[in-house]
């Protein structure tokens, strides 16, 4: 009898200590998966920095590296004051190198930084397999592979979205006493890194009062999230009525109507394939959620479906400002939707990796050719080396350059160096991102038989169009097409390259 009992208590003790290390084993999983997906979603978006700069990419570079740090400051006291934050960090960040990979590396890690924070909120909200769905799905996204190689704010946009909304539900967990203190302190922090991202990520913060609304305290949430957030907003306000004054910047931005919001899920996917099945599958989550959470459900809910629609609002009743990369600080809400959508599925009789996995593959195929497309030399539709290799393939000694629009200039600098064509507008340095020029080009081009023109834009444009005055005013010189190339995007660029007749100027 005794043997007997010593072997049935073996036996649970072999038991207990197979269920105690199952639990330390995914206990040890679920403490090292921020880290993971931060790191795989990082190597994914650097994997596609292979694309030529964007001309908003060079304008970084124009603004926060050809610069010195007065000539920064007196740009944007000019246009793209709202940058500010983003351009110093650049400014500093260049002081190691000035290569593509290099002035896009800060969004990537930003990417990452979104990611690993969204796996352990998706872990908060709904369980270890939300977060690591929630990260996955992010991961794949092709929105996120373009905004993680692209040398602007937008990914830092995302980031400190999926951070205050973490900093939030931290604050849920410990409202009241000194740690509660404390991570209303971060709170506030993280609402400040929000705003001087870019000013329209602010539109994430009603989905999160309302949230903290529901789940905290009244008396907590006036006491303590309203004053919180206030703070936080202080230097995005500060930003904003700089990029109220400077409000013509984004004056090429055209009204949009209601029926834009058809093209969120596109937008905030990255993917006309991708994003119609999964912003379903976050609509889904959504519902999950707020059976589970009412707080949390409208956190989420709120996340993904707010800032697009009060954009569209700011661009009806203030000024023209719906721009599909202004909607990406969205993405994290969908992937962490889709999560919980996902993570919610039991199926007893099938494993769960058997039903998830699968999924998150077949939502990165069906984002695989915007994937490819991102990562092609034109990939961010601005193609400077191919513009180049033109003008290499037929240039000659004495050739002229003339730039339809001045500020392409500084693209064609940072990639041709000082193999270019002479070029004779140049005066010098402008105050904003144009260069002053010389107003008689006729005279300028006094000498030169041939002339390469570039503009931003189609053929069309400049050949047939009055958009680019600089190619009428060469034909007025007295020269004549001899052959023209653009890039496969719109408006992409063109290369021209004109000649005048033997024997004339």
């Amino acid at each position: 009898m005794a043997t007997g009992e010593a072997v049935l208590a073996s036996g649970r003790s072999v038991g207990e200590g197979d269920r105690l290390g199952h639990t330390a084993r995914r206990a040890g999983w679920t403490r090292w998966m921020p880290l993971i997906a931060g790191l795989v979603t990082t190597c994914v978006a650097i994997s596609g920095t292979t694309a030529s700069l964007s001309a908003d990419e060079v304008a970084t570079y124009g603004a926060a590296v050809a610069r010195p740090l007065s000539g920064l400051w007196e740009l944007v006291q000019r246009i793209d004051g709202h940058f500010l934050p983003y351009y110093l960090l650049i400014h500093v960040w260049s002081w190691l190198g000035e290569a593509e990979w290099w002035l896009r590396l800060p969004s990537a890690l930003a990417a990452g930084v979104a990611a690993g924070f969204l796996a352990d909120l998706g872990r908060r909200l709904a369980g270890p397999r939300a977060g690591t769905i929630a990260a996955a799905l992010f991961a794949v996204l092709p929105s996120v592979s373009y905004h993680g190689a692209n040398a602007r704010p937008y990914a830092f946009a995302a980031a400190a979205a999926v951070v205050s909304a973490w900093a939030l539900h931290r604050v849920a967990e410990a409202p009241t006493g000194s740690a509660g203190w404390k991570r209303v302190c971060w709170y506030a922090a993280s609402v400040a890194f929000l705003g001087c991202t870019h000013l329209f990520s602010v539109l994430v913060l009603p989905a999160q009062l309302l949230a903290a609304l529901l789940v905290l305290p009244r008396r907590t949430f006036l006491t303590r999230i309203v004053p919180a957030t206030a703070a936080g907003c202080v230097p995005p306000a500060v930003l904003a009525l700089v990029g109220w004054s400077e409000r013509h910047a984004i004056s090429w931005i055209q009204p949009h109507g209601p029926d834009v919001l058809l093209k969120f899920p596109k937008h905030a996917a990255g993917s006309d394939l991708a994003g119609p099945p999964l912003f379903a599958l976050a609509l889904v989550g959504v519902v999950i959620l707020l059976r589970r959470s009412l707080p949390w459900g409208v956190l989420a809910g709120g996340w993904l479906v707010l800032p697009p629609v009060l954009l569209l609002v700011i661009d009806a009743l203030v000024t023209p400002a719906y721009v599909d990369r202004y909607v990406f600080v969205t993405a994290p809400a969908l992937a962490l939707a889709g999560g919980v959508a996902l993570g919610s599925v039991r199926l007893a009789p099938v494993p769960f990796a058997l039903v998830c996995v699968p999924v998150v593959l077949v939502a990165a195929l069906l984002g695989l050719p915007a994937q490819a497309d991102y990562r092609q030399q034109n990939g961010h539709y601005d193609d400077f080396p191919g513009a180049l290799a033109v003008i290499r393939a037929r240039e000659r000694p004495g050739d002229a350059i003339v730039y339809g629009q001045s500020r392409l200039r500084t693209g064609f600098v940072y990639y041709g160096r000082d193999d270019l064509p002479k070029d004779v507008l140049l005066k010098g340095p402008g105050p904003a991102f144009e260069y002053v020029e010389r107003s008689d080009l006729a005279e300028a081009l006094a000498g030169y038989r041939r002339v390469w023109v570039i503009w931003r834009g189609t053929k069309q444009a400049g050949l047939t169009d009055t958009k680019i005055p600089k190619v009428a005013a060469v034909r007025a010189a007295g020269y004549r097409l001899s052959t023209a190339w653009h890039s496969a995007e719109l408006p992409g660029l063109t290369v021209a390259l004109f000649q005048r007749a033997r024997g004339k100027g």
